[in-house]
């Protein structure tokens, strides 16, 4: 099971004398650079020690206001002081969410004998700034705690804010809530393919919402034989780690909207037969990704107690090469007895999403999302910080795009052009499961569109850019997994709850 804890943060009043560290903010006003949530006491103390005032100090040091420029002061009684730019003075809670996390992502790395106490002053008094600034802390503080079980840098947060009303309250714990179900897929998609296969993620996932509110269906490889998943059975062939199909279901008294949510789940991604090459393979342990993050906001979903119904379905698989993997030119039959032929064994997502698609779609929800980390296609076009969105209609788009701008991800909208299903024209089955070489992400689209009958609301969620953070970690983004996704899915059900 993930290391899905989070520091403990608390609303403060002020700025506490106990502290380790402090995180300060330098935003950008209308004709200067100002410090925001700096205690007099720590800025006379700044300047009688180096005679320098604050801003002037921080400045010396490397400190801007352009957004995520941290500088570290030495202050009075060994306490740290960051100062991190904000941007233009009137923040918006992905500026402070970016931030904060910045800021105390530098504390975590920074030595010390035990985990430290950090308190950040930015004047937030907003719901959504106190919002943005708890995310940007617990996502800034997160590190993936392998079986060492290193400490974390991280031990308490305290966030300073002048708002007593309640709604301050709901605001940091629907944060904590959000934190912990990304930092939950965070962990899923770092865990090692030979610690997190099919079975053992299903155990996980089980495991996690056991706790909550959430009815659990489990089909093993003889059920998927047995009801005729002949996707999930193909790409899961070629490995002795047998696949699972795993459906949570959260369906509180009173929901009128049912919102599916289907995930891939390929815990490691060889190409099968059509091979990857070493450098394309090393990763692959994150092609799990969409899956770990419908699990993990169903999850929170439940404990929020949103008043939606949300069926999760996580499509499990290893892709592996052997005398038993699926080859090039086979014709499958899927789930729902459409057939497939087989255009490429590393296309092999899409399959195991197929035949998810057509099983949720039995329940006629109101909406069908499926997200997956399903092509590099889509990193050509978006690059690896942008997720792309395809859906049916503009309605089912903006519903995802606004919430995913709530949420502060990153999202475009691609098409699913006419001239994309002709491609997957097959001489031997129904349809192809591949194209030709162009508009790989919108062909994808096009045959997973195939298997959500048209009368229902669908999206699709590629998330192959920022599921899995390659590069040097920034803002609150750590390298490795990311939990992409997980904010957007969380932040639409409370859309689709009201």
């Amino acid at each position: 099971m993930p290391t899905t804890d989070v520091p403990p943060i608390t609303l403060s009043a002020s700025v506490p004398r106990q502290l380790d560290a402090l995180v300060v903010g330098l935003a950008e006003a209308s004709d200067a650079e100002i410090l925001i949530g700096l205690p007099e006491d720590v800025a006379k103390s700044l300047s009688k020690t180096t005679g320098l005032e604050p801003i002037a100090l921080a400045r010396r040091f490397g400190a801007s206001a352009k957004p995520g420029r941290t500088a570290l002061l030495a202050g009075p009684a060994g306490l740290r002081v960051v100062v991190v730019g904000v941007g233009p003075i009137d923040v918006t809670p992905e500026q402070v969410r970016r931030a904060v996390g910045a800021a105390v992502r530098l504390v975590a790395g920074l030595p010390a004998s035990a985990p430290q106490v950090v308190a950040i002053s930015l004047e937030t008094a907003e719901p959504q700034l106190i919002k943005g600034a708890a995310e940007g802390a617990l996502l800034g503080a997160y590190s993936y705690r392998p079986a060492t079980g290193e400490a974390a840098g991280i031990g308490q947060l305290m966030l300073v804010s002048p708002s007593r009303k309640p709604e301050a309250r709901q605001a940091l714990d629907l944060a904590v809530t959000t934190a912990t179900a990304v930092n939950t897929a965070r962990d899923w998609v770092n865990t090692p393919a030979n610690l997190l296969y099919p079975e053992s993620f299903a155990d996980d996932a089980r495991q996690l919402a056991r706790g909550a509110k959430i009815g659990i269906e489990l089909w093993d490889d003889k059920a998927l034989e047995r009801d005729g998943f002949g996707g999930i059975l193909a790409v899961g062939g070629g490995s002795q780690r047998k696949p699972r199909l795993l459906k949570l279901s959260y369906a509180p008294r009173g929901a009128r909207f049912h919102l599916a949510l289907i995930g891939k789940g390929i815990t490691f991604d060889a190409g099968g037969l059509d091979l990857k090459t070493a450098d394309g393979m090393y990763t692959m342990k994150c092609d799990m990704a969409g899956a770990a993050a419908i699990l993990a906001a169903v999850t929170a979903i439940a404990e929020l107690g949103l008043r939606i119904r949300v069926t999760a379905w996580a499509a499990m698989a290893e892709n592996m090469p052997s005398g038993t993997a699926f080859r090039p030119s086979d014709v499958l039959t899927m789930y729902g007895w459409k057939t497939v032929e087989n255009g490429n064994s590393d296309a092999e997502g899409r399959l195991v999403m197929a035949d998810a698609l057509a099983k949720a779609s039995e329940e006629k929800p109101d909406l069908v999302l499926d997200v997956a980390t399903l092509t590099g296609a889509c990193m050509v076009a978006l690059g690896e910080r942008v997720a792309g969105l395809m859906a049916r209609d503009d309605q089912t788009a903006d519903l995802v795009l606004d919430a995913a701008e709530a949420a502060g991800e990153q999202f475009w909208q691609l098409p699913i052009p006419e001239d994309a299903r002709p491609k997957l024209e097959s001489k031997v089955a129904d349809l192809k499961s591949t194209g030709d070489k162009y508009g790989g992400a919108l062909t994808a689209a096009a045959f997973l569109s195939e298997f959500v009958p048209t009368d229902i609301p669908w999206g699709h969620l590629d998330i192959a850019g920022p599921a899995f953070n390659s590069g040097a970690a920034y803002d609150y983004t750590p390298s490795g997994g990311t939990g992409a996704a997980v904010r957007t899915l969380i932040a639409l059900a409370h859309a689709l709850a009201n």
